[in-house]
């Protein structure tokens, strides 16, 4: 009897292995069930649709502390000063990427809401402004900083497909509440190495269309313009203080050489050398990843 046992539960776990080969590795145990993984569906894409910079306004044992035991989170937090090792920078992962991070707070962009649930947060280790006798200064980032960011970035990209326009700031999703990472943070640089959106030169150049730079802007066409990359900005033609504050953002992140919220010339072309680069092709939308 107990060889007839044997050999029964034998021939069970023979079946059980030979379906297992026949299906590939498609079947799941899940414990109190089964998932059968062979079908993929096609109307899918990345839960993660956008990423978000943000700075710390603190050193790197704080912004530790603060970001691992009270109710605010990143995925990741980047040194000031990153240790090497094998040759590359080493960063904190604070958030698995597949779990949602509390970094963005209320927040808008393209028509998103509550950006927490849509993104990837990185937290730079940054002191941000200090006010001094002399006016407000803001903190450099040192090169291996960002070089460090750059590299995180650039695979955090690639991976999930997000395109230039949805690389953004936490002052561009939360213009009236936040200015980081601040007019110093390097956009540009970004940009070059492959992450992120910047405004062709020329096009700015075409598009200024003979005016001063520092000529006044029509407070309507820019807000439709801000609007359409992304901004939540009203578009009644009124430059009150809630316009002005994104405008700023606007300009702290493309043109940082003077962010006072003016809506002036020049940062009209700005906004609309970027809808001519990212979103001609289809209107209202974020555009296609270069």
């Amino acid at each position: 009897m107990k060889l007839y046992r044997f050999t029964l539960r034998a021939a069970a776990l023979a079946t059980t292995l030979a379906l297992a080969a026949c299906a590939g590795s498609t079947m799941m145990d899940r414990g109190a069930y089964v998932a059968d993984t062979r079908y993929h569906a096609q109307s899918v894409d990345s839960r993660i649709r956008f990423l978000v910079m943000h700075y710390t306004e603190l050193d790197e044992a704080d912004s530790l502390k603060v970001l691992t035991t009270e109710a605010v989170s990143a995925h990741y937090l980047v040194p000031d000063n990153p240790r090497i090792e094998n040759g590359k920078p080493v960063v904190w992962q604070l958030v698995p990427e597949s779990q949602r991070a509390w970094h963005a707070g209320a927040s808008e962009w393209q028509g998103t809401t509550e950006l927490n649930a849509a993104s990837i947060g990185i937290e730079n280790v940054n002191l941000g402004p200090r006010d001094t006798a002399s006016g407000r200064v803001w903190q450099q980032w040192p090169p291996a900083q960002v070089d460090a960011i750059i590299r995180l970035s650039k695979d955090i990209v690639a991976r999930y497909g997000i395109p230039p326009t949805r690389v953004v700031g936490h002052s561009d999703i939360a213009p009236q509440r936040k200015t980081d990472p601040g007019p110093l943070f390097p956009w540009k640089q970004l940009y070059d190495a492959g992450v992120g959106a910047w405004p062709d030169d020329a096009t700015v150049q075409a598009d200024l269309a003979g005016r001063a730079p520092d000529a006044p802007a029509e407070v309507q066409a820019l807000q439709f313009k801000l609007a359409r990359y992304g901004y939540d900005v009203a578009t009644d033609g009124v430059l009150d203080e809630r316009t002005r504050r994104v405008i700023s953002a606007f300009q702290m992140h493309f043109r940082p050489s003077d962010y006072s919220g003016t809506p002036d010339a020049q940062t009209d072309a700005i906004a609309q050398a970027l809808l001519d680069k990212y979103m001609s092709a289809q209107p209202g939308e974020a555009g296609s990843t270069r």
